[in-house]
């Protein structure tokens, strides 16, 4: 599935400020993160050094992807500035973004319609109703459902979501680097799986904010944000990676390349059979499941080069690893290629 940005999203940049009113809005109703150490499963280049490798276990939040931050802090917001309507929230997404969408909708009492296309798997849909979204199955591809979306957002005065380019959505999954700083207070840098955007965008401005390196990771094949830095803009790019499901965005949004341009910020490219690699050394050494979007970002550290593609630390580096999201068939584990 390929994702385009909203219309009507915003330019404007993030600041650290909107995080932490985000962090105050969503506290109580999102899991605080947990972290757990990683050296021995993560080949290290390292040599001697003080640094280590942490995971932040992300996947374990609500709907089982980051996404339930940015979507509860959504609908609060939008509740507290009196731009939530009757007619409540729709969004054309039938992954983790809707999902986290109906969870946030059904925890605080706001009608969802989700609109995704005919093709989507019934267990996406059962989830989606056992939240107590009204489910719209549209006919064709992703690009159709946004469109019988965007209409009935038209029709009914519901407020439309979108997966990642949004500032509410992406303070939302900005709050994820405080907690992940307040358990590890010697961090350096965190690794980032990049889609659209979303959670880097925010991540990245609250790690500038404190000093830290923020690096965005992503399929070779599904750059969206690294050919924005390249093109000076954001561009178009081809998406066909592992990955796609969940990093598959055509078009990064400006919120993230802004948050790509200021501080200490990295962008770094890493393969498919790494991704699939990565995924699997997680389930080996950890029994960990994962998306293999989830375990892009583990992905990174797999087998860097001097040629954008993976990230060395020096060796007294600390480093956390965001685990993003664990929707996905376990079996397929042991059938990727």
């Amino acid at each position: 599935m390929t994702f385009v940005p909203s219309a009507g999203a915003t330019a404007d940049p993030l600041g650290y400020a909107d995080i932490r009113s985000a962090a105050e809005r969503i506290r109580g109703r999102v899991r605080p993160v947990a972290v757990a150490p990683m050296e021995e499963a993560v080949p290290s280049s390292r040599g001697r050094g003080t640094g280590r490798t942490w995971l932040a276990l992300e996947y374990m939040q609500h709907t089982g992807s980051f996404k339930a931050r940015g979507a509860v802090n959504f609908l609060l917001a939008h509740g507290r500035e009196g731009t939530l309507p009757e007619a409540g929230v729709t969004i054309a997404s039938g992954g983790n973004a809707g999902l986290a969408c109906a969870w946030a909708a059904a925890a605080l009492r706001v009608r969802a319609t989700v609109f995704l296309p005919a093709s989507a798997p019934a267990v996406k849909v059962a989830r989606l109703r056992a939240y107590g979204a009204e489910v719209r199955l549209v006919e064709g591809e992703y690009a159709d459902a946004a469109s019988a979306c965007a209409a009935f957002a038209r029709e009914s005065g519901a407020l439309t979501s979108h997966a990642y380019d949004d500032p509410h959505v992406a303070a939302g999954a900005g709050t994820l680097l405080d907690e992940i700083r307040d358990r590890l207070p010697e961090l350096d840098t965190v690794l980032v799986a990049v889609g659209g955007g979303g959670l880097f965008a925010g991540v990245a401005t609250a790690a500038r904010h404190h000093g830290l390196r923020a690096v965005a990771v992503e399929p070779e094949g599904s750059r969206a944000l690294h050919a924005a830095l390249e093109a000076g803009d954001v561009v178009d790019v081809p998406v066909d990676s592992v990955a796609a499901d969940a990093l598959g965005a055509r078009r990064a949004t400006r919120l993230a390349l802004h948050a790509a341009r200021q501080g200490d910020t990295r962008s770094v490219l890493v393969r498919d059979r790494d991704i699939v690699r990565a995924r699997r050394t997680l389930w080996e050494e950890r029994r960990i499941v994962t998306e293999p979007g989830g375990a892009t970002a583990l992905a990174a550290l797999a087998d860097p080069r001097d040629d954008g593609y993976g990230y060395t630390p020096h060796p007294d580096e600390n480093i956390a690893i965001v685990l993003c999201g664990a929707n996905t068939d376990p079996a397929t584990l042991l059938t990727e290629a």
